[in-house]
């Protein structure tokens, strides 16, 4: 099921990118261009979540393939490299919100200092080369302005919300009843509002207890 899903969801994030690109309007007072942005945000979210899950290796016992579509998915997300980012994450599940913690701020709960901390500490030239690379060749076949709106912008929206209902809500301020040995909270129970704002990731807790829990399976653990 791991590979269906995941396939289904980097299948449509191309499928709707690629008519976003070629067919899609800039229409500044158009809501099927705002519907758009928001279609590809959530896509993009779902590939990063794809990504996020091969770390778990829950999208196939295939290891091999299993890291093959983490890898693809990580670098449609941003560019990113699979392996990278998997001793990252492994590193915030072996000590949330401690020192070693590479998601957590430690200086600060501002919102906006971590998250500039968080884009920083995931950011690197290998990254942002790839990206620039991207959207120029992007850019070079199809309007620069449809690039900006459906790949661009999506992608940036999409790691804030990813960083907001995955990171900052559930970890933030772990002074304040969060207890060992996850330090994680969860939203309240809404199963359609924890899939629209980030895939169940919402019940952080719940991931954090149960990491081997696929994404399509983490709201059955919520009690």
């Amino acid at each position: 099921m791991g590979i269906l899903i995941s396939s289904v969801i980097m299948t449509l994030w191309a499928i709707v990118l690629f008519n976003s690109l070629k067919f899609a309007e800039v229409d500044l007072l158009s809501p099927y261009f705002y519907l758009r942005i928001a279609l590809m945000t959530f896509l993009y979210t779902g590939l990063f979540i794809t990504a996020h899950d091969s770390m778990h290796g829950t999208v196939s016992k295939n290891r091999k393939l299993n890291n093959l579509i983490g890898s693809v998915a990580c670098f449609l997300f941003a560019g990113f490299k699979f392996r990278d980012l998997k001793k990252k994450h492994f590193m915030h599940h072996s000590d949330p919100t401690g020192s070693t913690d590479p998601d957590f701020s430690q200086g600060s709960q501002n919102f906006f200092v971590w998250f500039g901390r968080f884009l920083k500490g995931y950011s690197g030239l290998f990254q942002l080369v790839t990206m620039a690379v991207i959207f120029n060749l992007l850019a070079f076949f199809f309007s620069e302005p449809n690039v900006i709106s459906f790949w661009l912008i999506p992608s940036l929206i999409s790691s804030l919300q990813l960083f907001y209902f995955g990171t900052y809500l559930p970890h933030r301020r772990p002074d304040e009843g969060l207890t060992a040995p996850h330090f994680a909270r969860s939203q309240s129970k809404n199963h359609l509002k924890a899939l629209i704002t980030c895939y169940f990731f919402g019940y952080h807790r719940e991931h954090h207890a149960s990491p081997r829990t696929p994404w399509w399976k983490l709201h059955k653990l919520v009690s």
